[in-house]
């Protein structure tokens, strides 16, 4: 799909992060952005940097487990600019699930399927008739993990099963565009292929009272810095991924067209052939088996 100045691109959970990176990339490419986030705080401070670098944008406070809200975003922003070309369904959390998956509460369970899951469907179903609808080339880019999406990762089996999730939702998402001859195409997205510096470890601070945690943590939440500071100190360094480098390669797979927005990654790689040889061999997951789960 060709960018062209003038376009609109609609971006959730762009307060922070990659959302507010691709939105910000979006912009320096002429793009109008739609920025949607359930921080209302974040997303102002958010809108008022990229206006202040000359984008033209409109900023909704909007919760994606909530299909209203996500509806109310879809006409917000077909009313202030009369079409949407992209779609990047990103808002994303974690679930603060402890122990074995048998002690899980099921409130963990119920808030990452609204956000990761749900929220993306809703998107799909608030924008992309209108996207159709219009006959312009168009683009939904799904946001995914490798933990997850590419293999398990038992130790956040709740996070990883919604990621996995949004892999198999896309995939039917482009056989559903492709049967209908539309302009529009599907992406699913792996950001990295490092780690990245995201709100996601703090996602907890906007954890709605509906999906309340049941009985108290018996650790506290470890903050991005906190888990770090403990590899460190494990002797074992980390990289980071700058959320704008997937920010441009968002920009150029949509211009590419392709599907699998997969960084190159020989570690991803190693997971994707470890489970694609355990699955042909009809064998157990052997690649599961080093993950120390305390």
């Amino acid at each position: 799909m060709e960018l062209r100045e003038g376009q609109v691109a609609v971006v959730t959970g762009a307060a922070s992060g990659i959302g507010l990176a691709m939105a910000r990339r979006f912009a320096a490419q002429g793009l109008k952005v739609v920025l949607a986030d359930v921080e209302e705080g974040a997303l102002h401070k958010a809108a008022d940097e990229l206006v202040a670098e000359g984008a033209t944008l409109l900023a909704r406070t909007v919760d994606v487990s909530d299909r209203d809200s996500v509806l109310a975003l879809a006409d917000a922003a077909y009313d202030a600019f009369g079409a949407v070309h992209v779609l990047c369904n990103n808002a994303g959390v974690g679930s603060g699930a402890e122990g074995r998956m048998w002690e899980h509460e099921p409130n963990d369970w119920a808030w990452a399927f609204a956000v990761n899951v749900w929220g993306v469907f809703h998107g799909i179903q608030a924008f992309v008739p209108r996207m159709i609808a219009s006959g312009e080339p168009g683009h939904v880019v799904n946001t995914s993990s490798g933990d997850g999406g590419i293999a398990p990762l038992p130790t956040a089996s709740v996070y990883a099963v919604t990621k996995a999730a949004v892999v198999t939702m896309t995939e039917s998402l482009y056989a559903h565009l492709k049967a209908e001859n539309a302009p529009v195409g599907a992406s699913v997205l792996f950001p990295g292929p490092h780690m990245l510096r995201t709100g996601l470890w703090e996602s907890h601070r906007n954890r709605p009272e509906r999906y309340a945690k049941e009985r108290p943590r018996r650790t506290p939440y470890r903050s991005l810095g906190q888990w770090e500071t403990a590899m460190r100190e494990a002797g074992r360094e980390v990289e980071f991924t700058p959320v704008e480098e997937v920010a441009a390669f968002v920009v150029d797979g949509i211009r590419a067209g392709r599907f699998w927005l997969l960084p190159a990654s020989d570690h991803s790689d190693r997971q994707i052939l470890a489970r694609s040889r355990s699955m042909l061999d009809r064998s157990a997951p052997d690649y599961l088996e080093n993950f120390i789960l305390d």
